[in-house]
């Protein structure tokens, strides 16, 4: 499994923080670092498993060459770089969680719900959704509709479902990898399928999967998944295709679909807020949205001459603090300290 750079709360529960941060890319979490100087404790939610969001999900290896100080980084250094930055202000994450619906409480705070039955209650909402939340693709099955949810998943919340399954896992890439190696321990059989013998995943990963089927832990077939077998919901079978053996099935009672990501606005789309090119409205005094104690900083930010750009991310998330602070501490002043000279700071980020 891909290394873990954050612990993630248990899905459920109730939790009451001062800022709940929606989108753990570098932009959300650089936010919690600039609110963290200010004594402002944060929540962060992402649909994704991991933080990083596009860095980490899209090109993890790819050179980000323009973060400054910084001759070249990959998306996944960054990621890591940024998770040990804010490590002392201890944010809390809530991850392969998508936030669902917003309402206001009775004293005026906002409460998020997530996917997973999480609430989360807090005086200021900071939106840091990049281009949207990442949603799954769904395979060119026929009928696949007919099981989601109940024997074919996009994506694991929680392992401990899959105890004892037979699982069909289908993909190339890390995440299909990735869960073929983390259930193995787990499952009753795991059996991963893919199209051709590449695959797109970090090579660490390959050589671990192979591994298994050399140990005879699991099986992998080079075939194109073409149909599914069952009732009522539940799978029986899925139905392959191979260039050597022709078309044939393989028994299960579970399949996990990992056919890539896609970016859609998701429920940010019913908040409330004012959209403009497809994107949140925000002034550029605080990045505050058309609705008072809501912000939005990084990609999902819209302004007249706004620049998709992480380095603009990091100064909105700076602004963004300090007009949270006035919701958080509407009875404090705020004052001004840079990081080089303030004893206080310092001490903050263990400096």
């Amino acid at each position: 499994m891909a290394e873990q750079l954050v612990e993630s709360a248990p899905p459920g529960g109730a939790h009451e923080t001062d800022v709940i941060i929606i989108g753990a890319g570098p932009v959300g979490l650089f936010a919690v670092f600039e609110l963290g100087l200010l004594g402002i404790k944060a929540h962060v939610i992402d649909i994704l498993d991991k933080p990083g969001g596009q860095c980490a999900e899209l090109y993890p290896e790819k050179p980000i060459l323009d973060i400054p100080a910084i001759k070249t980084i990959s998306g996944e250094q960054l990621t890591k770089q940024l998770v040990d930055q804010i490590e002392p202000f201890g944010a809390q994450y809530h991850l392969n969680e998508m936030a669902v619906t917003l309402e206001k409480t009775d004293v005026g705070k906002w409460r998020v719900k997530t996917d997973m039955d999480t609430v989360i209650e807090a005086p200021v909402i900071c939106v840091a959704a990049g281009g949207g939340s990442f949603q799954p693709k769904k395979p060119p099955i026929p009928g696949v509709d007919d099981y989601e949810g109940q024997s074919v998943f996009y994506a694991v919340r929680q392992r401990e479902k899959f105890r004892d399954k037979n699982i069909i896992i289908a993909g190339g890439g890390d995440s299909a990898l990735d869960w073929t190696i983390n259930l193995e321990p787990i499952a009753k059989k795991v059996t991963l399928v893919h199209r051709r013998e590449e695959f797109r995943g970090a090579p660490d990963s390959v050589e671990k999967m192979h591994a298994l089927v050399d140990a005879g832990k699991i099986d992998f077939h080079v075939a194109q998944i073409k149909g599914l077998k069952g009732e009522n919901g539940d799978v029986a079978a899925v139905c392959v295709e191979s260039k050597t053996d022709g078309d044939y099935e393989l028994p299960c009672d579970t399949m996990l679909a990992f056919y890539g990501l896609t970016m859609k606005l998701g429920p940010i789309a019913d908040f409330g807020l004012n959209f403009a090119e497809n994107r949140v409205e925000v002034d550029t005094e605080k990045f505050e949205t058309s609705v008072p104690g809501i912000f939005c900083i990084g990609d999902m930010a819209w302004y007249p001459g706004k620049l998709k750009l992480i380095l603009s991310g990091f100064h909105e998330a700076a602004l963004m603090a300090h007009g949270a602070f006035h919701y958080v501490f509407p009875d404090k002043k705020l004052k001004f300290q840079h990081t080089t000279s303030s004893k206080d700071l310092q001490a903050k980020v263990g400096g």
